[in-house]
């Protein structure tokens, strides 16, 4: 495969200028940005990428769970296409760059090959998958989830938020509910540029985190229900206490992680306590835990210690319990060649670079089920994610975005 000479260099201003000029759309209370999926600030996100898109001459392609395909075309549209992409919805409070990065710099792929007058044989796309944070609508990666065959469509359509509205009436009501079938396209292999969100890259002062692996995960949802009490003329012994059940499943998750060590992790972050007033014992609490590792033996062995757990718990504290597991995915190695492709522009172009496992979900964990698929990671700020604070460099932005553009073209095959 042809390779793009090592002077070759994205625009840093423009993808810096792009990233800043999306998240004036959605602010959050705190500089960072809530743009939840299929919300009006979405759409209006949506609309952004599109004008852009469409000013760098790309052909815009919508599919029937709104993930955007912008099209570039290659010498020979016969063949395959390069994808690249990310996504565009935030967390509630969420930051700039998780996804977006990863959005914007495969445009600025496009953006930067369209400069320099270069054409490759293999067309190349930009994407920008639905849902992939699940915050809204779970579960997380909800569209590439339906691209790989892994969530039913007719399922995810009818999925609702808090205040019940469908999925799927509210990408209708947005305008981007598109009519493409999805998962008919086909994909010659597919990359994502994707802020750390941990802190080893900035920790070890290393420029790209080239993934290899990615954990895999599970959310189970729990609901445990007691009685509701008076807190203060209910007798100890007496008390059905949801709440006192709930900071045990709590515990319990924390030390069942520890027990797997280095790798596993295990939290609960969701969390909803019934009737929720100062002076009534908790009779309901709802609660997901998140819990990942690497290697499946591990995650399910935390899984069954976690239900065996809760059901102790439980008969303990004189409450029911039901679990739903409401979000999964096995660990994922990722396509060696496409690992290679990235390995090989990061030295190319001089950047300090370490293999990564990713500890989050992504996008392209699922797009590797169906299509060969790799990773770049840029250092961010504290490890920090999630959270309004994120924070990465206009540097790091740039050269996680040099090493894509290498590693897309020279897949893409440049035509000389």
């Amino acid at each position: 495969m042809a390779a793009p000479g090592e002077n070759l260099r994205i625009n840093s201003d423009r993808l810096w200028d792009s990233l800043m000029e999306m998240a004036k759309i959605g602010p959050g209370i705190a500089g960072g940005n809530n743009r939840q999926t299929v919300t009006d600030e979405d759409g209006e996100g949506r609309h952004l990428f599109k004008r852009w898109c469409e000013a760098a001459g790309l052909e815009m392609g919508v599919d029937e769970m709104g993930t955007m395909f912008a099209r570039r075309e290659g010498t020979d549209p016969s063949l395959p296409p390069v994808y690249v992409g990310s996504h565009l919805d935030t967390q509630p409070t969420g930051g700039k760059y998780d996804g977006v990065l990863g959005v914007l710099g495969g445009l600025e792929v496009v953006r930067s090959l369209n400069d320099l007058g270069i054409k490759t044989k293999h067309p190349i796309v930009v994407t920008n998958w639905t849902n992939e944070e699940g915050s809204r609508f779970a579960p997380a990666m909800m569209a590439s989830g339906v691209f790989a065959g892994v969530l039913d469509q007719a399922d995810v359509y009818a999925h609702t938020d808090k205040a019940g509205k469908k999925f799927g009436e509210e990408l209708e009501r947005i305008g981007w509910k598109g009519t493409e079938k999805v998962g008919d396209r086909k994909i010659h292999a597919f990359f994502e540029l994707h802020i750390e969100q941990g802190p080893i890259l900035e920790d070890e002062d290393i420029d790209i985190g080239v993934v290899t692996h990615g954990q895999g995960l599970k959310w189970l949802q729990v609901t445990l229900t007691g009685k509701e009490a008076h807190t203060g003329s209910t007798p100890m012994p007496k008390r059905r206490n949801a709440g006192l059940g709930m900071a045990r499943v709590i515990e319990l998750v924390h030390e069942i992680a520890m027990d797997y060590q280095p790798d596993a992790v295990g939290a609960v972050g969701h969390m909803e306590v019934f009737p929720n007033s100062r002076n009534i014992i908790a009779g309901r609490t709802v609660f997901t835990i998140d819990i990942r590792s690497p290697e499946k033996e591990v995650l399910d062995a935390m899984d069954g210690r976690i239900r065996e757990g809760i059901d102790t718990i439980c008969e303990a504290l004189d409450i029911q319990y039901k679990i739903e597991q409401v979000g999964a995915f096995d660990p994922v190695t990722f396509d060696a060649g496409c690992v290679k492709a990235i390995r090989d522009a990061a030295e190319r172009l001089g950047y300090s670079h370490r293999n990564l496992v990713s500890g989050a979900g992504h996008d392209a964990c699922w797009i590797n089920r169906v299509a060969p698929t790799a990773m770049v990671m840029c250092p961010c700020v504290d490890g920090l994610s999630h959270n309004e604070a994120e924070e990465i460099s206009k540097e790091w932005a740039s050269a996680g975005a040099d090493v894509l553009f290498h590693a897309v073209v020279e897949t893409a095959v440049i035509v000389e």
